[in-house]
């Protein structure tokens, strides 16, 4: 199928059913759906090709991993990342207005 239009049906992955269903496409967006709604339970959502989002379990082992990962890497091995909200050395600090009632 090359061309896709409003109210064709197709298989996604539906959130709510946590299986893939038929879905109605709702939008289109560069020829390509953008969000369906599944023909079981009414749920739109955005088009997923098929695919189930990753489980709250897998992502928690990949967050603990990249933590292990990164305790074992010495600390002069990682370079150093400045990020606006640590000042530089050259940069003074602001200091901070008074908010009191003048006398």
């Amino acid at each position: 199928m090359s061309e896709f239009r409003l109210g064709d049906v197709i298989d996604d992955h539906c959130i709510k059913c946590r299986r893939i269903t038929n879905h109605s496409i709702v939008s289109i967006v560069t020829a390509k759906p953008a969000k369906v709604r599944c023909r079981t339970c009414y749920h739109d959502h955005d088009f997923r090709n098929g695919e189930a989002p990753p489980s709250k379990k897998d992502l928690k082992k990949a967050e603990l991993f990249k933590q292990v990962l990164a305790s074992a890497v010495p600390a002069a091995a990682v370079p150093e990342v400045i990020t606006e909200a640590e000042p530089e050395a050259s940069e003074k600090p602001k200091k901070a207005k008074a908010r009191g009632k003048k006398a």
